[in-house]
């Protein structure tokens, strides 16, 4: 182990004498150090599984919350708070004694003096291990002038500025005297149909249908026009025709316009143009595609087209077995020619893959085999009351396959609290057909074709 000789032993504990809490003492600064830099699902999973090894961890994130990214877009259309799918990444690591949180945002990293930097902090971060997992953005395919009209959903920011853009759609239509503007703000457009263009385009339709059924006067009764544009042949490419078939069924039950094998060609503040026809919306989402972080300009090796970095079959960097890249920063083989999928389950497995080989070398076992991916299935939800799921051999539908889809998700919710409050409101929605956090955050009075405030800049996780 280069510049170590000790491993750590446990730290001494001290009790808080005005509250009688044992809390840790000073980390061992001779153990092997381990840095992980992004909090999401492959660098949180690998945090918690180094829960008991013999090395002083430190977890660096520019944010000081861990997100649950599959519900995001419930938070874009109002069905859920930014609370219910977050949690401070502090409050989860509380109890694991060898390890340390960092806020900050990447700034170098320098790999042949094994250091970290941060931008804005003097202060580098050594390591001897360091487990690179800062996810992707989105990606706009040379097209970054239409980012200001279509934001993307990566991050919390995103899923609140476009739940502001869509509850004020309905406000300023309210208030809207003239027909043909009126039905402007009233069509929403989703670019992409992965899974996050499909889950936010059903989520989308439930709420405008509820909304201006319940809470307005002047719109009451009136259609939205959600249109759901998709550059390939089918939605959700990753699922089998079939599955795909149903999931068009469903969203044009809820009121979705399906448009496939439309490329979008130009985006502006009144709407797109996609396979030479024009569609008039004031409010666009983006779904498109994904950019990997700068986890390859940082380590200063060659990346892919999606800025993903190639890595060995145990998730190392080439030449560099002491570096590890996982999550949608890496690009990892799987089988018959295709790459480990940017899903959070693929990120979770890669996570305690490394995990579990740095527990190996640390204490002098044998490396494990190369890393396998074990594809657990693809579940998308589709509204209130429906679902698509394919496991390999299984396909389902409908409502069954949604309930399905909700056990998963909220028992992959990280803390009981999150768990209790999500499974609350989606059983208050699916009653009442209210939404759970109906509030416009952004700055108010700003029209909806005016993009100064109307977007967040797109945060990729560090």
């Amino acid at each position: 182990m280069p510049g170590r000789s000790a491993l750590a032993q446990p730290e001494a504990t001290h009790t808080c004498a005005q509250h009688g809490a044992e809390t840790p003492g000073p980390l061992v600064e001779t153990s092997p150090r381990i840095v992980i830099v992004g909090a999401g699902f492959g660098g949180l999973t690998c945090a918690l599984a180094l829960h008991r090894a013999a090395a002083v961890l430190t977890l660096i994130d520019q944010h000081n919350f861990h997100l649950f990214q599959p519900l995001l877009y419930q938070v874009a259309a109002a069905a859920l708070s930014p609370a219910d799918i977050a949690m401070p990444i502090r409050r989860i690591l509380h109890r694991q004694r060898n390890s340390r949180v960092i806020l900050g945002r990447v700034a170098a990293i320098d790999r042949g003096s094994r250091q970290v930097y941060l931008g804005g902090v003097a202060q580098a971060f050594p390591y001897d291990y360091l487990v690179v997992a800062t996810g992707a953005r989105q990606a706009y395919f040379g097209h970054g002038d239409w980012e200001p009209f279509a934001p993307g959903l990566k991050g919390i920011d995103d899923a609140t500025a476009i739940r502001g853009r869509v509850l004020e759609a309905f406000e300023k239509a309210e208030a809207e005297t003239n027909p043909d503007e009126r039905q402007r703000l009233l069509s929403f457009v989703i670019i992409g149909a992965g899974s996050t263009g499909v889950e936010l385009a059903g989520a989308i339709a439930e709420l405008a249908k509820a909304e201006l059924a319940m809470t307005y006067r002047s719109i009451h009764g009136q259609c939205a026009r959600i249109v759901l544009v998709e550059a390939g042949e089918q939605i959700l490419p990753a699922f089998t025709p079939s599955v795909a078939l149903q999931a068009t069924r469903s969203l044009e039950r809820l009121g979705v316009e399906v448009r496939t094998g439309a490329k979008v060609e130009s985006c502006d503040a009144g709407g797109i143009i996609a396979a030479g026809q024009r569609i008039d919306a004031r409010t666009l989402v983006w779904a498109a595609g994904v950019q990997a972080s700068p986890a390859a300009q940082w380590l200063a090796v060659r990346a892919d087209q999606a800025g993903r970095v190639h890595v060995e079959p145990d998730l190392s960097l080439p030449g560099d077995p002491d570096v590890f890249v996982i999550g949608d920063s890496a690009v990892a083989s799987w089988r018959n020619g295709r790459n480990v999928p940017g899903i959070a389950p693929a990120a979770k497995q890669e996570g305690a893959y490394v995990a579990d080989l740095l527990l190996r070398r640390l204490s002098g076992r044998p490396a494990p085999p190369p890393f396998r991916y074990r594809h657990q299935g693809d579940l998308v939800s589709i509204g209130r009351k429906s679902a698509v799921l394919d496991f390999g051999g299984l396909e389902l539908s409908g409502w069954l396959a949604w309930l399905l889809w909700g056990a998963v998700h909220i028992f992959f919710l990280i803390g009981f609290r999150n768990r209790t409050l999500v499974a609350m409101n989606w059983l208050w929605s699916y009653w009442t057909h209210e939404p759970g956090a109906g509030l416009i955050t952004r700055p108010p009075c700003h029209g909806i074709n005016d993009t100064s405030n109307g977007s967040t800049t797109p945060q990729q996780r560090a």
